[in-house]
């Protein structure tokens, strides 16, 4: 897989495990009402298959995903709960990135 594809296969994995993980938030917290658990079950089952897809060993695929959910959140945080990143947490994010494409792309022996 490619730079920009296995990066985009990773951002859709954390669209689905934030979504997964935010709806029961938003109820936890009377936000929401209980039927939001159902959206956030399908989207944490997604999550899983998405997750699976990627064509390595799954601990690389887990350790590299860190590293995009890391800026996926971010964005989520300015996108969605109106919180504009720090200069801080832009550069975190960019380390993340990068820890990624080392684990992901890194030469193989």
């Amino acid at each position: 897989m490619t730079f920009l594809s296995t990066t985009g296969l990773f951002v859709l994995t954390a669209i689905a495990e934030i979504v997964g993980c935010y709806l029961p938030l938003l109820w936890l917290t009377d936000r929401a009402p209980v039927g939001i658990l159902v959206p956030a079950t399908v989207s944490l089952a997604l999550f899983v298959w998405l997750l699976s897809l990627h064509p390595t060993a799954a601990g690389r695929v887990y350790a590299a995903y860190g590293g995009v959910y890391v800026a996926t959140a971010v964005l989520w945080l300015w996108l969605v709960e109106g919180i504009r990143p720090t200069q801080w947490d832009v550069l975190g994010s960019a380390i993340a990135i990068v820890g990624m494409a080392v684990i992901m792309f890194g030469p193989r022996g």
